[in-house]
């Protein structure tokens, strides 16, 4: 069994200890570009003693942002990610950058109201226009580049979105993808994407980069990508050996968001993040739309187990980890990274107050008012209520 605050090698690198400050995006970056507010925001989970932290949600093109001022990659971005690394390591945390393609969830602003998917109909923000085949292609290279502006910008790791209904996410899913060609029907059509993805990545990456991938094992919505099938894609990418780990999630930020985020829906909340018609619909049926569910410690175990059972690539544990309890049953289960973001939020330094005392827990209420924070800065509002 692991112990969780030894440090562990994650491909390439080694980090401190086996905590990651997952990834939560910030909407702290400006005209896709890095800000002051960005760098404290990943110095203070670095301060607080993380192993890694994650910067989200870094998009390989322009149209794939979910909000028109996220980072995007790109020569003029490299720069103040470089500060940011460089900020980071200065405080003996590892960083990583999410990278990936937003797809049918991407922001009208962004994607200029047709967003990229696996067929043309009225899913996600806009009218969603179909990916051919060409495209496709140009989206994994895209990935590829931004892998290779990572190593120059200095991170140590990238987190390729495999989940949440994401573009990637969306064509492993029967219930989005009804393709006739050679990235639909069958699971290993669906998967395609994923797998010439995690491959560009790997081929840039260069032995210089840590490549980890978030995998949905359920998007929560009747008929799309589930658990067996999140299996058999999981031994795939191990076999393909184009991943050094996997972070384990579920959800779909498209159709059911709070799969992921158990405890309470802040309907009220995210109805006056919304500006425009949106904000008035959801305060008014918001309750019948985003469902919600129950919060439990380690609320993905049960289901993450079953890919720890089929691979033996690292993965990491995410969703309800909250003190050293869950951390050392995680280590137990076999799991050899653990993942928090919610808890970190509230309280960055929780990692060295757990470290110091194995009794301290966070303090998260798990009421979700942090999620449509995003729109503006991401945080807790019950210690930091201004926006």
């Amino acid at each position: 069994m692991h112990d969780v605050f030894e440090p562990a090698r994650l491909g390439p690198v080694t980090l401190r200890n086996r905590t990651i400050k997952s990834s939560t995006y910030e909407g702290r970056s400006r005209k896709g570009l890095v800000t002051d507010q960005l760098i404290d925001f990943h110095v203070a989970m670095a301060q607080g003693g993380v192993g890694m932290t994650t910067v989200a949600y870094c998009a390989v093109a322009p149209e794939g942002r979910t909000d028109a001022n996220q980072i995007h990659w790109r020569p003029e971005a490299v720069g103040g990610l470089r500060k940011l690394t460089d900020a980071v390591h200065a405080e003996g945390a590892a960083v990583s950058a999410q990278i990936g393609h937003a797809g049918l969830v991407a922001g009208l602003d962004a994607a200029r109201g047709f967003p990229l998917g696996p067929g043309w109909g009225g899913m996600g923000q806009g009218i969603a226009r179909r990916a051919s085949a060409s495209r496709l292609k140009e989206v994994a290279a895209a990935h590829g580049r931004a892998a290779a502006m990572a190593i120059e910008a200095g991170f140590d790791a990238v987190e390729i979105h495999f989940g949440h209904n994401y573009l990637v996410s969306s064509f492993l899913s029967p219930k989005l993808n009804h393709r006739k060609d050679s990235y639909g029907g069958p699971l290993e059509n669906r998967a395609r994407l994923a797998r010439e993805v995690a491959r560009a990545v790997r081929d840039n990456a260069g032995g210089k980069l840590a490549v980890t991938a978030k995998l949905n094992m359920d998007d929560g919505v009747r008929g799309g990508f589930g658990l067996d099938e999140a299996v058999t894609v999981a031994q795939w990418l191990e076999r393909d050996g184009t991943v050094d780990a996997l972070e384990l999630t579920a959800g779909s930020s498209l159709l059911n968001p709070m799969y992921l985020f158990k405890g309470d829906a802040p309907v009220k909340e995210f109805a006056e993040a919304f500006p425009g018609p949106f904000g008035p619909a959801l305060k008014r049926f918001g309750h019948k739309l985003i469902r919600e569910y129950p919060y439990t410690d380690g609320y993905l175990l049960e289901d993450s187990k079953r890919v720890r059972e089929a691979v033996n690539l690292p993965l990491i544990l995410l969703g309800g980890i909250t003190g050293k309890p869950m951390m050392d049953r995680a280590m137990a289960e076999g799991f050899d990274f653990v993942a928090m973001g919610r808890a970190l939020l509230m309280e960055p330094d929780l990692i060295n107050r757990i470290q110091a005392d194995a009794s301290v827990t966070s303090n998260c209420v798990h009421c979700n008012k942090c999620m449509p924070t995003i729109y503006s800065r991401a945080r807790c509002v019950l210690v930091d209520p201004v926006p």
